[in-house]
């Protein structure tokens, strides 16, 4: 690739890119699904939201061993490994006809493979092969998470109601059947497996040798070397509140919260592709940023604007010109808080660690989601509104945002 100018960390970039864009329907599916599911079965939303929040709490789990795991037995081997989780856990929660199927599809099946890659392959990639431009690169990289919303959903929303909504996991099929294949013919662990310096860099970076460790020994090692670091625990509890107030409870409860405002699931779902939209520029505009401006202000101002979003919605007026709004302003904040995080975690924890320190940082972040995932929807079930939810996640995006506000008094701690 370099004969034609081209640095191949970029072909790897696309890959993951191309990868993420596929897995976000994945991801996005069981809200899609949640309504026809209730509706078909008679089951309450609670019976598909603990199903949702086991997927979330299993992410939480695995987030800690995806990258040593990728240390140890490569890139390629994970991702084809997930993808068959997720291929697997879509087929059985279509077919599901009891409470229970979905505890195997959803909460099992599609957590493992989520807490398997989570971010971890993002981090992974933009750690390894880039030196320079890493702030945009993650932004660029999950940026396709917004993306993937912002063409699958509306699809998705259109398969379910037009054909039978068991046809809705299509794209990600495809999707993720396409990746696969790639990866298996273009994907490469290191840049030294090529003679490549990572981009930014002028020598070549070779690897530690193969590792005897397990990769659960691996992450407890890498865990142990940053537990006493206080940037581990300020980038920990604040990337908690961030998978609270974001894919556990936006990700999962948006569109039944439409519902309950007379907002149908297609309209529902379009505001999820505008927000997906506007999702994509502000991750990418958050990765420019991050390799610009102090990164613990950046992510001080994004968990305050998201908290005033958060009480925003409740709100409004479920209108057109409130929901557009909304779905701007939410949208430019909704995963701006991860290129930051990915590259303090590789600043303060270096190229090899960093990437497996941050699995234990998102695993927090996914142990939100599923906390908010399954207590929204039980708060639903119990209080019949989804209000008291929505204020309290809001509330936390401020605390976050005073921690960090507090922490930046002392900024000479968190630097080597």
């Amino acid at each position: 690739m370099d004969k034609i100018g081209i640095h191949y960390s970029w072909v790897m970039a696309a890959m993951v890119f191309l990868f993420t864009l596929a897995t976000s329907s994945i991801g996005n599916a069981p809200q899609i699904l949640i309504l026809p599911i209730t509706e078909t079965h008679g089951w309450n939303i609670s019976d598909v939201s603990l199903a949702t929040g086991l997927m979330y709490l299993m992410t939480a789990l695995l987030c800690p061993i995806g990258a040593p795991l990728m240390l140890r037995i490569g890139v390629i081997n994970v991702v084809l490994i997930v993808i068959f989780l997720e291929i697997l856990g879509l087929l059985c929660t279509v077919l599901a006809y009891e409470k229970w199927h979905l505890l195997f599809s959803i909460g099992l099946c599609l957590g493992i493979a989520s807490g398997i890659i989570g971010l971890g392959l993002a981090a992974t990639v933009a750690t390894r092969w880039f030196t320079a431009r890493r702030g945009l690169v993650v932004g660029i990289m999950t940026s396709a998470f917004a993306a993937g919303q912002l063409i699958f959903m509306p699809l998705m929303a259109w398969i379910t109601t037009v054909y039978n909504w068991q046809f809705a996991i299509a794209p990600g099929l495809t999707g993720g059947i396409i990746c696969g294949v790639l990866f298996l013919l273009f994907g490469k662990d290191w840049p030294s497996q090529l003679k490549l310096p990572a981009y930014g860099d002028d020598e070549i970076y070779h690897p530690p040798t193969n590792n005897p460790d397990n990769a659960v020994t691996i992450s407890v090692k890498a865990l142990l070397g940053a537990i006493n670091h206080p940037a581990f625990w300020v980038l920990t509890v604040t990337f908690f509140i961030c998978g609270l107030t974001s894919t556990g409870i936006v990700g999962q409860h948006f569109i039944p919260f439409c519902a309950d405002n007379n907002v149908g699931i297609i309209m529902a779902s379009s505001y999820l592709a505008l927000m997906g939209f506007f999702n994509f520029i502000g991750t990418m505009g958050s990765g420019w940023l991050s390799d610009r401006y102090n990164n613990y202000t950046l992510l001080a101002i994004y968990y305050g604007l998201r908290g005033v979003s958060l009480f925003y919605l409740p709100y409004s007026n479920f209108d057109i010109y409130s929901l557009t709004l909304w779905a701007i302003f939410f949208g430019l904040d909704f995963i701006a808080t991860v290129p930051p995080t990915v590259k303090l975690s590789g600043k303060f924890f270096g190229t090899v660690n960093g990437p497996i320190v941050f699995g234990w940082i998102f695993g927090a972040h996914q142990l939100g989601s599923a906390v908010a995932a399954y207590g929204t929807g039980l708060s639903r079930d119990i209080l019949s509104t989804y209000v008291p939810a929505f204020l309290l996640a809001g509330l936390s995006c401020f605390i976050a945002t005073t921690l960090f506000l507090y922490l930046l008094s002392f900024r000479p701690k968190f630097s080597h």
